[in-house]
């Protein structure tokens, strides 16, 4: 069973950008690609830096400290020096509010 709890309003991400939120410990990355929207981790995989940080282009996040790209929508590395893949979490939108399971990724 999922537990999606809220993590920001809708109207705080607009198209093409990025926001980090912090539920349950976690540090996550939510994207709005396209009016969808995505949720990673927020740490490079490759090393401890903040995705938030990087520029998003289409689905890919980059990491402004060795330059590994990241698809948001399956959170995997699509440039070295990453090679894991960033944990994905189920996102919807409820109202005004913007959800996501931090238990549950996908």
């Amino acid at each position: 069973m999922s537990s999606f709890v809220a993590v920001a309003d809708v109207d705080r991400l607009s198209v093409g950008k990025t926001m980090r939120v912090e539920c349950q410990g976690r540090k996550i990355l939510i994207a709005n690609v396209e009016g969808i929207l995505h949720a990673v981790d927020d740490t490079c995989t490759h090393e401890d830096s903040s995705l938030s940080l990087g520029c998003l282009k289409g689905e890919l996040i980059h990491c402004t400290l060795h330059g590994s790209r990241f698809s948001v929508r399956t959170g995997e590395p699509m440039e070295e020096p990453a090679t894991e893949a960033l944990r994905v979490y189920p996102i919807k939108v409820d109202g005004a509010k913007i959800m996501l399971d931090p238990q549950g990724a996908q």
